[in-house]
């Protein structure tokens, strides 16, 4: 593979490309996500399916899995310093468990003005009030995307909004 030659202005027409073998290619992005299930969620399937999602729009991904613990989602927050970070939730739990991760990723300087969604079944009880959803916010969610059909799409508009990085 050539390497990229640097672009003053990257755009999804002079980005490099990736592809697998008879696949179309997909504009290649010099941004990393992480991808993090809740502290007590222990379903795999949505974070893969997140993490495929991620790489097939051309962010690099690096999914910590499930029960994260939250010093974990901090110190690789820190390492990497990713385009967004995404916190996932399958078991109904993702209301609680994203108020204490994202209270101490925002306790640091250093990630204060990094990216950070949240998604899923985010409560037990079905969809959470408009109250809870806005809790998440203020606590330093810059998005969430309740389990509902339209939460696909608004999490690709998204990440269709991520500033480009310059390759070098």
């Amino acid at each position: 593979m050539t390497p990229p030659v640097e672009q003053s202005e990257p755009s999804a027409s002079n980005l490099p490309v990736v592809a697998a073998p008879n696949q179309p290619a997909v504009p290649r992005r010099d941004a990393t996500v992480i991808v993090a299930g809740g502290t007590s969620d222990s379903h795999t399937w949505n974070l893969v399916f997140l993490q495929l999602l991620l790489e097939e729009l051309g962010f690099d991904v690096v999914n910590l899995g499930p029960c994260v613990p939250t010093d974990l989602l901090v110190s690789e927050s820190l390492a990497r310093r990713p385009a967004l970070l995404v916190v996932s939730s399958v078991n109904g739990h993702g209301y609680q468990d994203g108020i204490r991760m994202i209270g101490k990723v925002r306790e640091q300087a250093e990630l204060g003005s990094m990216p950070a969604v949240i998604g899923g079944k985010l409560g037990i009880a079905g969809a959470q009030s408009a109250e809870q959803l806005a809790e998440l916010v203020s606590a330093g969610y810059d998005a969430v995307f309740d389990d509902g059909a339209e939460g696909i799409a608004s999490f690709r508009r998204l990440l269709d909004s991520l500033p480009q990085r310059v390759l070098t």
